[in-house]
């Protein structure tokens, strides 16, 4: 329920991106992958939290409560919302996966 929220929130542009938590960050994050536009990734740390905003211009991460600390995923969130989309070769693999999504 909440991760189709998130999602229909930050497909329409409500919101730029979204944070969603549940016990491991998988199930919210499937979920939340279903709306169309939505590149949603499940972070355990701080570099993959980076990297997907960089190098997959996700637009949502989701992490488990009962995987990652208070701290860490404080840290998480920083390092995601710090984080900005680079372009040029991950905007072609970007657009590659926009386009699988606009065939199903």
């Amino acid at each position: 329920v909440y991760g189709e929220k998130v999602a229909n929130a930050v497909a329409s542009g409500e919101y730029d991106c979204g944070i969603l938590i549940c016990g491991t960050g998988v199930g919210i994050s499937i979920s939340a992958n279903k709306v169309n536009g939505i590149r949603a990734a499940v972070c355990s740390d701080t570099a993959t939290a980076r990297l997907v905003k960089q190098h997959n211009n996700a637009n949502i991460i989701a992490f488990g409560e009962r995987i990652v600390g208070v701290e860490l995923a404080k840290d998480i969130v920083k390092a995601y919302l710090e984080a900005e989309f680079e372009g040029g070769r991950h905007a072609r693999r970007v657009a590659m996966i926009s386009d699988i999504e606009s065939r199903n």
